[in-house]
């Protein structure tokens, strides 16, 4: 069954901005017939705590998934055996640059800031063993695109640029746009909701896909939720939990709901006025009660 998905990370309690994009994944999935999986990822940061307050949240609001949640943390045998088939295919190289260096390093005209220049791409084998006894070595993608498009459901056509992204980070964790990619592919993913942040990141993950073999999923990047700055939301910003938002007397999913201008008391009753079309495309601005 082809699904959607939810995929946090348990680094602390969602805020209400991670809990919108999750209704938004929810009604996207079952507007349009999907399962909607729940996946943590769980391979960086792990607040201890933070999942099963995550997963109370998401009950809490009527939020509800198709069989177990699935961990990250228990699927890096999946993660190594994409990277050892992209090494069969000679795509994989070792890159020893520290984010400074590639922050530094000229770029290309029309590349964006932060975007790998290929500077270990073609080491000779004593360059190698020399930066190898300096610091150990990250796997990348040894791409052969430099832009791939994709279709969103709320952004129409959109070329991002494709550079050799890592694959395996150089203290040994599978990266996250491969994780990401392996855990979509293999759970029938085909429909990915998610913050209009990682908009950029779906041109690369798609173009990964090709290579790994599923089809790449539909994409719709939603709005963000921002402070009074006009900066994205975050704990720090004051109440903005579920938890904090309800000891002032706030009804989170009617808040969620009202900045959507969807109608409904529950997840399924909103289906009734859910039409992506309608969906406001500026970001939310969340003003935290006092």
């Amino acid at each position: 069954m082809n699904s959607g998905r939810f995929a946090p990370s348990p680094s602390g309690d969602l805020h209400v901005g991670n809990l919108r994009t999750a209704l938004l994944a929810w009604l996207f999935a079952r507007s349009t017939g999907r399962g909607f999986l729940m996946r943590v990822e769980d391979l960086d940061r792990v607040r201890p705590g933070a999942e099963e307050q995550q997963l109370d949240d998401l009950h809490a609001l009527g939020i509800d998934w198709d069989g177990d949640v699935v961990r990250q943390s228990d699927r890096l045998g999946m993660y190594e055996d994409a990277i050892d088939r992209l090494t069969e295919a000679g795509r994989v190289y070792t890159c020893f640059c520290t984010r400074r260096e590639i922050l530094d390093a000229p770029s290309a005209p029309h590349t964006p800031p932060g975007s790998y220049p290929g500077t270990c791409r073609d080491l000779t084998d004593a360059e190698r063993a020399r930066r190898a006894a300096e610091r150990p070595a990250a796997l990348r993608l040894r791409a052969d695109a430099e832009t791939w498009t994709v279709d969103d459901k709320l952004h129409g056509t959109f070329t991002g640029t494709v550079d050799d992204l890592v694959l395996r980070r150089n203290d040994g964790v599978p990266a996250y746009n491969l994780a990401v990619v392996v855990d979509d592919g293999a759970q029938g993913v085909d429909q990915v909701v998610r913050g209009d942040d990682l908009l950029t990141s779906a041109a690369r993950q798609a173009y990964l896909a090709t290579l790994l073999g599923p089809k790449p999923p539909t994409y719709a990047h939603v709005p963000l939720a921002l402070n009074t700055s006009g900066q994205r939301l975050a704990k720090r910003d004051g109440a903005v939990t579920r938890t904090e938002l309800e000891k002032r007397g706030l009804d989170v999913l009617a808040l969620i709901a009202d900045s959507l201008g969807l109608d409904g008391a529950t997840p399924t009753e909103m289906l009734d006025s859910f039409a992506p079309e309608h969906l406001p495309r500026q970001p939310w601005t969340f003003v935290p009660p006092n």
